[in-house]
């Protein structure tokens, strides 16, 4: 008889902790939120892309990588250029570009898409860039070998993915490079200028500085770049940092 009493009482005080609404401390706490992407933060993660940090700061365009990231539609890819691929420029390269094409050239280095390194090999040629805007200029070529090492062509400066830095397997990929990736469109080479002479036989007073400026290398506004970005007087700045 005491043994089904106490089982009964036992019974009892197990449905009653069943039923016993849990209090604040002993419900599950929900998820943490993801940390925001941040490109150079991942890039200082990395280390050895000091000089693309500080391009991607002076040129804004971090900021506004951060910023469409902020949205789940959006997605790139990078190729982030080490310190020595831009020490191995020749001197100047950079110093002889327009502000816009000084821009023009850290979009050149980002994919407005997501790629995965088995994604390369299927991707459609030339693959386009953040500077390609709506013209089709500032593209690349990928190709995959048999050991699906990915190679990258620029028409000027043929390359590796050195090594992954940062994939999330959604938004953002980020590669290394072990050369700066030089667009066709601003160093490959330009048809000289043909200037209709006037009945004197001379040329036009002031067409040809207007010439020369048309070969070499518009600015990007004119090519519909996929971000309009004007820095005044930072572009200055980024080619006295490098050289």
């Amino acid at each position: 008889m005491a043994t089904c009493q106490l089982l009964m009482v036992m019974t009892l005080a197990a449905l009653l902790a069943l039923t016993t609404p849990l209090d604040g401390a002993q419900l599950a706490a929900p998820e943490p939120a993801p940390e925001p992407l941040n490109i150079t933060a991942i890039l200082v993660n990395g280390t050895n892309y000091n000089t693309f940090i500080h391009l991607l700061r002076e040129t804004q365009v971090d900021i506004q990588i951060n910023e469409e990231l902020n949205d789940l539609a959006n997605a790139f890819t990078i190729f982030a250029p080490t310190d020595a691929a831009f020490k191995s420029l020749k001197s100047g390269t950079l110093n002889t570009l327009v502000q816009q094409d000084q821009v023009g050239l850290v979009l050149y280095h980002i994919l407005p898409r997501y790629y995965s390194l088995d994604m390369f090999e299927t991707a459609s040629n030339p693959v386009r860039t953040q500077a390609s805007g709506n013209h089709g200029a500032y593209t690349i070529n990928v190709t995959t070998d048999s050991n699906m090492q990915v190679n990258i062509s620029t028409g000027i400066v043929h390359t590796r993915i050195a090594k992954k830095i940062f994939d999330d397997s959604q938004q953002l990929a980020v590669y290394s490079l072990d050369k700066v990736l030089l667009p066709y469109d601003l160093f490959g080479p330009k048809p000289p200028a043909s200037v209709p002479p006037t009945a004197g036989g001379k040329s036009p007073s002031g067409n040809s500085t207007a010439a020369e400026e048309g070969t070499s290398g518009a600015g990007l506004h004119g090519r519909g770049v996929g971000w309009s970005l004007l820095v005044g007087g930072g572009l200055v700045a980024i080619a006295g940092y490098l050289f």
